[in-house]
């Protein structure tokens, strides 16, 4: 069940609210979203409801152990990184893994050939900080099974983030809190990221899928257009469920903190990563790159870990090639600014420096987007010799995908911080929250409309 979806607009949401709403106490409320979460993520696969409740459990066990049995704290943290990881390697990458083993060694070894469970990778992340924050006592371990259970399996964010740091919310896994400034306040966060999801991803989408999936290869210039297209379309994909999951969490009483803020404003890669994505990139700061030594260790030291971190970085992104070299792509870069460009980069006017890096993050999002590394070479070499005719004659031929094209200004209008400048020069005018609330709902009348014909629908990060 995705959030742009009738099920999940018409029957689900409605349901769950009224339920919530209806049932007095902190936990009855806690024991209606648990219950709705699970239904949620077994909407789709009721099996792998099972795995996740299983690894709940497991990790529920072991920070209890970890806090009767202090001195026991790391075999019992082994264990956790070897079940939580052992379980996302074997879903997500033993396929990968086999395929190069034949590849690379004339081998006939048979591949597994299991689904990935949607969204593991997001609640296996959230179920590691709870258990390394429990371990290096940063947090005491939750006592209550149904409370960490809710923690885990939280709809609103569970299949494709944020990835809700156990800190976060804490305090109020304990006792929820609603009100009507939160639920206004989130509903109308949850209506704006819908119409970024529907009315605008969905429609750059269509030209973005009908660049890169031409049977015969797209013309240099149509590339172009459809890269631009692309990185539109998973900024205002992913952004916009972050908003419904963030507005879905007010709705409830819990504060998410925020995972987006305008990156394609940013005038560095490295100012595109505290800007991108935040709860991700934070999570590998904080579990990974500071653990190997992060920047105390000397430059050598350093330019390592950066090395494994994104590299661990883009294999989390999915198992293929292309992310392992877009994660590559992003350490290079980051390298090179703190340590080779960074202060002549920095001296440099912010009308040269916004640009370019504009430029690096689309090149990066095509190494994102083209997963064979033939067609990938292909692409590349296409777009920069301009080879193939011009793009015209493309999007005659691909009619389908010359009306959305249309929404490209809108788009680039739309991922500028224009909205947060007009709103703080409107603070203290009355009628501003009304209209906030008009254009919400308008926004919902109109995805509404939108989803009546829509066939592109299923979010970027579901498969992540």
């Amino acid at each position: 069940m995705v959030f742009s979806s009738f099920s999940f607009l018409l029957v689900f949401l409605p349901a769950v609210l009224a339920c919530y709403y209806a049932v007095p106490g902190a936990r009855g409320k806690k024991t209606v979203l648990c219950l709705f979460s699970l239904v949620f993520y077994a909407w789709g696969e009721p099996v792998y409801v099972l795995l996740m409740i299983a690894s709940v459990l497991a990790n529920y066990f072991l920070g209890l152990a970890m806090e009767r049995y202090p001195k026991g704290k790391k075999p019992l943290l082994a264990l956790s990184l070897a079940l939580n990881l052992g379980a996302l390697g074997y879903f997500k990458y033993a396929d990968f893994l086999l395929s190069n083993i034949n590849g690379v060694f004339s081998l006939h070894l048979p591949l597994v050939h299991v689904a990935l469970p949607i969204g593991i990778s997001f609640y296996t992340f959230q179920i590691l900080s709870y258990v390394i924050d429990v371990y290096r006592g940063n947090t005491a371990a939750q006592h209550s099974l149904l409370s960490l259970t809710t923690y885990i399996a939280m709809f609103p964010q569970l299949v494709a983030g944020p990835i809700v740091r156990y800190g976060t919310v804490r305090e109020e896994l304990l006792s929820p809190r609603v009100s009507l400034a939160d639920f206004s306040d989130g509903l109308c966060r949850f209506l704006f990221g819908l119409g970024k999801k529907v009315l605008i991803a969905n429609q750059m989408a269509r030209v973005a899928d009908a660049v890169f999936d031409a049977p015969g290869g797209a013309p240099g210039a149509a590339l172009w257009i459809g890269a631009l297209c692309y990185t539109m379309q998973i900024y205002f994909d992913f952004s916009g469920y972050s908003d419904m999951a963030i507005g879905l969490g007010r709705i409830f009483g819990f504060h998410f903190l925020e995972n987006f803020h305008y990156p394609y404003v940013a005038c560095s890669v490295t100012e595109f990563w505290r800007r991108w994505h935040i709860s991700l990139s934070s999570w590998f700061r904080e579990y990974v790159y500071i653990p190997l030594g992060g920047n105390r260790k000397g430059v050598s030291r350093q330019i390592l870990n950066m090395l494994i971190v994104w590299l661990l970085t883009g294999l989390w992104h999915g198992a293929s090639w292309n992310f392992l070299l877009w994660g590559l792509y992003y350490a290079l870069l980051l390298i090179l600014e703190k340590h080779l460009w960074g202060n002549g980069w920095a001296r440099l006017p912010t009308w040269v420096r916004r640009p370019c890096t504009f430029f690096l993050v689309v090149m990066g999002w095509v190494l994102f987007r083209v997963e064979d590394l033939g067609r990938l070479g292909q692409t590349l070499a296409a777009m920069f010799t301009m080879s193939g005719g011009g793009a015209g004659a493309f999007f005659m031929e691909n009619a389908n995908a010359l009306s959305p094209l249309l929404l490209l200004p809108a788009a680039l209008i739309g991922c500028l911080p224009v909205k947060e400048r007009i709103l703080r020069r409107l603070n203290e005018r009355k009628w501003l929250p009304g209209l906030r609330r008009t254009a919400a709902f308008l926004i919902w009348l109109a995805s509404l409309a939108m989803l009546l014909g829509e066939t592109y629908n299923p979010f970027i990060y579901f498969r992540f």
